[in-house]
């Protein structure tokens, strides 16, 4: 338990049974009536974002997030399997919780669980990775100085905009958060 005092960004809330983390807050002392909290809440499971506001100093329930250094081991079925560095326990993941980070994650790579209770919330994968383009089709001749982008595939199986010079087996660095090509990557 911690009051509206406590509150802080990335600190998760029990709220009615849901898991949600503080986005952003604001402490609002008005000149008539008690002081309150305006928040932004995001919905762990769901990424729902809501507004959320508290009178100061009312008592709200923290989750226990245990944020985990895992290896990605490989896909069962639908899950992915995880290691954890520290105690080599292995933790499946259902797809769903993994979401769009399965399109950048290679076996053997390192990521961010949080687990709650047992039950993983979501993956979290560094701001950017090194991939090998698997296949994009070759630039014309003469189009390599007009900037324009091809789409290529991952050897993830993600699929990506690149610029016209780069070829099927060049490695290039991927923004994990949004799927853009930052560069390419020199071996």
């Amino acid at each position: 338990m911690a009051t509206t005092n406590d509150l802080k960004n990335g600190l998760v809330l029990n709220l009615d049974g849901q898991l949600w983390t503080v986005v952003s807050f604001q402490h609002v002392k008005p000149g008539k009536g008690g002081a309150f909290v305006r928040t932004t809440l995001k919905n762990v499971l769901s990424g729902k974002v809501v507004d959320k506001t508290f009178n100061a100093g009312v008592k709200v329930e923290t989750a226990n997030v245990d944020k985990r250094e895992m290896t990605y081991l490989y896909l069962d079925g639908r899950d992915y399997v995880f290691m954890d560095s520290e105690t080599y326990e292995q933790l499946p993941v259902p797809g769903e919780t993994v979401g769009d980070a399965a399109k950048f994650m290679l076996e053997n790579q390192t990521v961010v669980v949080a687990v709650h209770e047992g039950v993983a919330l979501y993956v979290e994968l560094p701001a950017s990775v090194e991939l090998v383009v698997k296949h994009t089709d070759p630039g014309l001749q003469g189009d390599r100085s007009t900037g324009g982008t091809k789409p290529a595939e991952l050897e993830t199986g993600a699929e990506i905009s690149v610029p016209l010079f780069l070829n099927s087996g060049d490695k290039v660095k991927v923004d994990t958060r949004d799927g853009r090509y930052l560069g390419r990557v020199n071996s």
